[in-house]
């Protein structure tokens, strides 16, 4: 039996990281982080060298909440866009994507594009 047919959370955690033993944030470039549970997701801004929390957003805020309800997918490309905006008015514009051990689909995907069509670069 695999580790991921025992504990689904746990082989999660190590593809997240084998990806942060590759991908680090910087001041100069901080590491787009993603999280996303079965209902929301969340994203932040990582500056690793510091150890700092730049910016961050999550689909459990009012911002978000009150454009009504939406589906998970039109929900992580608010999420997406409204990190991107709040980073572009922090003067943050490269940035490095951490997919959190997900498969770059579905709702991380769309986060990831619709930061990109707001204007960050990664």
């Amino acid at each position: 039996m695999r580790i991921s047919e025992k504990n689904p959370r746990l082989a999660r955690t190590r593809r997240h990281l084998r990806v942060r033993k590759k991908v680090s944030g910087t001041a100069d470039r901080p590491r787009l982080g993603v999280f996303r549970s079965l209902r929301h997701i969340s994203a932040q801004i990582i500056d690793d060298d510091k150890g700092q929390t730049l910016v961050s957003v999550s689909s459990l805020e009012k911002e978000i909440k009150e454009k009504g309800h939406m589906k998970k997918q039109a929900c992580a490309e608010q999420v997406g866009t409204v990190l991107a905006q709040r980073a572009l008015a922090k003067g943050l514009k490269l940035v490095v994507f951490d997919r959190g051990g997900y498969r770059y689909h579905g709702r991380v995907a769309a986060l990831a594009e619709a930061a990109r069509k707001a204007g960050l670069q990664f």
